[in-house]
């Protein structure tokens, strides 16, 4: 950033930027819940519906061994199990558990909160120009729902 620029950024540094502040509130939030990052990521991926271990990869963005420690990691706290998927006998489904489902709603609560205070001095109309510019990034890249829209009742 240059002294007369106006304090601006550009599209790159911003996006990435905003990046690294949104996995940094994400990365405190699961540490006060006992949470990695990858874990508190796994829950609410999973909040939406169970996911064969493949599609978790891809969701996830994780090799196969990767995701395996994940999930190993992930039952033995509790949080998830593992079933048998009804359309292919070969292949498991990763779920949450009682445990798992009632963290992952107390963990995404307030992880939305928290995300949501880094536009809290928007106004709305800023706000939803944001979400429908950032929108846009995602849906034009087809990046998958890792993270369900929060309801706005809560």
């Amino acid at each position: 950033m240059s002294k007369d620029d106006g304090g601006r950024i550009g599209t790159v540094a911003a996006l990435v930027r905003s990046t690294f502040l949104v996995n940094a509130v994400y990365a405190d939030s699961a540490r006060e819940y006992g949470l990695t990052q990858q874990q508190g990521q796994l829950l609410c991926v999973l909040m939406a519906q169970p996911y064969g271990m493949s599609e978790l990869g891809a969701m996830l963005g994780l090799a196969k061994s990767s995701l395996t420690g994940l999930v190993d990691r992930s039952e033995r706290n509790g949080l998830v199990e593992r079933g048998s998927d009804p359309r292919d006998s070969r292949a498991v489904r990763v779920s949450l558990t009682r445990k798992g489902a009632e963290l992952a709603d107390e963990f995404y609560a307030e992880t939305c909160r928290r995300v949501e205070r880094l536009t809290e001095r928007f106004t709305p109309a800023e706000r939803d120009t944001l979400a429908a510019l950032l929108g846009r990034v995602v849906t034009d890249n087809e990046v998958p729902t890792v993270f369900k829209e929060p309801d706005p009742a809560r």
